[in-house]
């Protein structure tokens, strides 16, 4: 499979969106995932392995912060590049299937709850944590109602989407390992998703009105 011809999959595969198209750093990121999916695939790594793999990783990052929050911050990063990895798999070997995309989106939550338990056992509040996460699930959930009610389209690339959650998760770690601020990323994690919700809530009411 080329270049151009993964492209044009994973924009069918993402509402539309073509990555040729897009800013250097999603052009980047795509194409890398592009050519390390092919060498996974060729050497018959399949995309369900990879999902799992991230998930396992994604799990660890709670474990991980009495030991170190360096370390935590480390995985973070390695479990969001195998989450742009299993799709690249799937694309390149042919085998992208519902099952694995429910699979995929699951993994996806799942992973995003261990990361928000790390804040919360590297000294954050509960109640911060907890709206943090019940943000970011309402944000996804309203875009898969919208899309079953017939937005043909993810409607909006947001401020909330899951790129800005690994920063703040994998960044977020990183500072508390220096600054005593435990409150500030899923803080911030919370306000950005709260305003991402705003503009898919815009977005999704002009869609389906």
């Amino acid at each position: 499979m080329t270049w151009d011809e993964y492209a044009v999959a994973w924009s069918g595969l993402h509402g539309g969106f073509d990555p040729r198209k897009g800013s250097w750093v999603v052009r980047g990121w795509v194409r890398t995932a592009y050519r390390i999916g092919f060498w996974l695939s060729r050497n018959r790594v399949s995309p369900m392995t990879v999902t799992t793999c991230g998930l396992l990783i994604s799990l660890g990052v709670p474990a991980a912060v009495p030991v170190s929050l360096l370390l935590a911050a480390l995985l973070v990063l390695v479990a969001a590049a195998a989450d742009g990895l299993d799709g690249a798999v799937a694309v390149v070997s042919g085998r992208v299937t519902r099952t694995g995309f429910v699979y995929d989106s699951v993994a996806d939550r799942v992973g995003e709850a261990a990361w928000l338990v790390a804040f919360w056992l590297a000294g954050a509040p509960g109640w911060l944590v907890t709206a943090a996460g019940a943000a970011s699930w309402l944000h996804e959930y309203v875009r898969a109602r919208a899309v079953a009610a017939g937005m043909s389209e993810i409607g909006v690339i947001t401020v909330a989407e899951r790129p800005t959650r690994v920063l703040i998760a994998g960044l977020g770690l990183a500072v508390l390992a220096v600054l005593d601020l435990p409150w500030l990323p899923p803080a911030l994690w919370a306000a950005l998703q709260v305003a991402g919700l705003v503009q898919l809530s815009v977005v999704v009411h002009r869609a389906l009105r």
